[in-house]
């Protein structure tokens, strides 16, 4: 039986690890998780916010998904998106998924990322 999810692992190129922390924790404010030894030695960054772990994992022919993405559940989507604008990150909403606000976009080097919050419409 499944309980939960542990960690999304996402793909980056080589040597994009700085670029890597300086999104993960300086733009989404997520902390770096350091990697055990025996891992460590491949590249790559762990980060986390709450429960939620991304694995960021070298990969030498590195080509970004287009469509795969992990959904990242937030609050304040408005505030938190302008925090990405103002990181250098570009922004885009979409309001296809109901009851949802989401928008879309991309770590540095291409991976596609969804940020999105419940809203409610029944009576306060």
């Amino acid at each position: 039986m499944i309980t939960a999810l542990d960690h999304v692992q996402l793909a980056a190129p080589p040597g994009s690890e700085e670029r890597l922390r300086a999104y993960y924790v300086d733009v989404l404010g997520m902390t770096e998780v350091p990697k055990p030894p025996g891992l460590a030695r491949r590249g790559g960054c762990w980060f986390q916010a709450g429960a939620v772990q991304l694995h960021l994992g070298i990969e030498e022919d590195f080509r970004a998904a287009r469509k795969a993405h992990p959904g990242l559940r937030v609050t304040g989507i408005d505030a938190y998106a302008a925090r990405l604008e103002d990181g250098g990150a570009s922004v885009v909403w979409d309001s296809a998924l109901p009851g949802y606000q989401r928008f879309y976009a991309q770590d540095p080097v291409g991976n596609r990322l969804e940020f999105l919050e419940p809203v409610w419409d029944g009576p306060v």
